[in-house]
């Protein structure tokens, strides 16, 4: 009995010395281009078009492997997103704030390149000039797709596209699209 437990103690404690070893956390920040797609948007028989806006997005990850070319890499950080929209007259600049939680695959193509696919749900914080969503949707749910590039063992690029499939407002047909462009750091 006691070599199956002296067993089991030590199943477990090498299974977390490997986990600890195939566990890597980090942090990124990097810029947002960031739009909101679908219908033009009329506001007293006025028609608005969108523009993009720069802004920006940081948090924390994990890049958990799975195999030699197969991890997952859940996020959390925060994002600001939104439009500019414009007719004639005026230009009125539409900022929101998310907390986004991408859950990533990434498929190793080579040592150093990555493609990342994965859902996100995004949680809304704060707006400026909520121009279009006088009653907004508090959820986002989007997909994300694109590269990772390792410039060192520690620190990477990547540059993805996020496709909001939520509209962001009860009263509008518009949905979030971000460009993002990033650079972090695993420990």
């Amino acid at each position: 009995m006691k070599k199956i437990i002296l067993g089991i103690i030590l199943i477990f404690t090498v299974s977390f010395n490997v986990k600890a070893q195939i566990a890597k956390f980090g942090i990124k920040a990097g810029l947002n281009y960031a739009n909101q797609t679908g219908t033009d948007i009329t506001v007293n028989t006025t028609n608005y078009k969108t523009e993009a806006i720069t802004s920006y997005h940081a948090g924390i990850i994990a890049e958990i492997s799975l195999f030699e070319s197969l991890s997952i890499q859940p996020e959390l950080f925060y994002s600001t997103q939104g439009a500019t929209y414009k007719n004639v007259a005026e230009e009125i600049k539409s900022e929101v704030g998310y907390i986004s939680i991408p859950v990533m695959v990434k498929i190793g193509l080579s040592k150093s390149i990555s493609l990342e696919l994965g859902p996100q749900a995004s949680f809304l914080l704060s707006g400026k000039d909520q121009f279009v969503a006088k009653d907004p949707n508090t959820f986002d749910f989007s997909v994300a797709g694109g590269l990772g590039i390792k410039v060192t063992k520690s620190i990477f690029i990547s540059g993805r596209y996020v496709l909001g499939l939520t509209e962001v407002s009860k009263d509008a047909q518009t949905k979030n699209s971000v460009l993002q462009v990033s650079a972090g750091i695993l420990f």
